[in-house]
């Protein structure tokens, strides 16, 4: 756990329970759930990677699914066992996403890893996570991976709110001053990356896409999108959720958004 410190502390310190509860934070909520719901069958068998307290594995246990799930941080998984209902089935296990040796092959329907890419700062660390999510996700199952995207992040931490200093990023080698594009390590605690990296992460690893989506779209970055949505009656808000899941996979909108969502299948074995 030494390597990971910097997260354990982050997350111990973290309101990670309570951070998909805004209005504005639930539209990637919804949104990645009405992918997930869009594969699940029933008896089919999940496994989430990097579960946090378990927003995710908990809403798809009280559908009446089997998960498993996996979680670095102690704190997380402590909060994850107090939010676990006595009907639900579900487990909770410690481990790192770049080694589920305790998980064995093809055993899982669907697999989340919605999370472990964010604190990963180098290709070779992703595909090894995403290698153990395939590993263990039965062939032609579906595997959802979530990223964070640099250009919402710098416009909005940088130049909407000034929570960074982006010419100091500049400064420190963490902007391009020429194309803009981010580079992370464990001191920002979070990756953060534009969709050509995601392409090419996945470009030899033995799965195809199904979906790429802007999963929060203008709800995840835009600060005077976030305060109408907190202001939207009910019936407002479900139309402007019609408007985004319509227009979330458009090309032309996939950099507008703070989260993407990645969803592939693995290669059946005989491909």
């Amino acid at each position: 756990m030494k390597n990971n410190q910097h997260l354990i502390d982050y997350y111990s310190n973290y309101d990670e329970d309570g951070r998909l509860l805004s209005r504005h934070n639930s539209v990637e909520f919804l949104t990645t759930m009405r992918y997930i719901e869009k594969y699940l069958k029933p008896g089919d068998r999940i496994l989430e990677i990097g579960a946090a307290t378990g927003r995710y594995s908990h809403t798809i246990a009280r559908k009446g699914y089997c998960v498993d799930a996996v979680e670095l941080v102690e704190h997380n998984i402590e909060i994850f066992r107090k939010n676990t209902e006595p009907d639900e089935k579900v487990t909770i296990t410690q481990a790192n996403a770049m080694d589920l040796s305790g998980f064995t092959d093809n055993t899982y329907d669907i697999t989340l890893i919605l999370g472990p890419l964010y604190h990963l700062y180098n290709k070779q660390d992703k595909q090894k996570a995403l290698g153990e999510a395939i590993r263990v996700t039965k062939p032609g199952g579906i595997i959802y991976a979530a990223h964070i995207i640099s250009d919402s992040c710098i416009m909005h931490t940088g130049f909407m709110t000034n929570r960074i200093d982006v010419a100091d990023y500049i400064k420190k080698g963490h902007i391009d001053p020429e194309t803009f594009e981010a580079s992370s390590g464990p001191e920002l605690i979070f990756e953060i990356v534009r969709k050509e990296h995601v392409d090419d992460l996945i470009s030899t690893l033995p799965v195809s896409r199904l979906h790429y989506v802007a999963v929060d779209g203008y709800a995840g970055y835009v600060e005077s999108m976030r305060e109408a949505l907190e202001k939207m009656e009910e019936e407002q808000f479900k139309l402007y959720l019609q408007y985004h899941f319509a227009t979330c996979e458009r090309e032309d909108l996939l950099g507008v958004t703070t989260h993407s969502l990645d969803v592939l299948r693995k290669n059946r074995e005989d491909k």
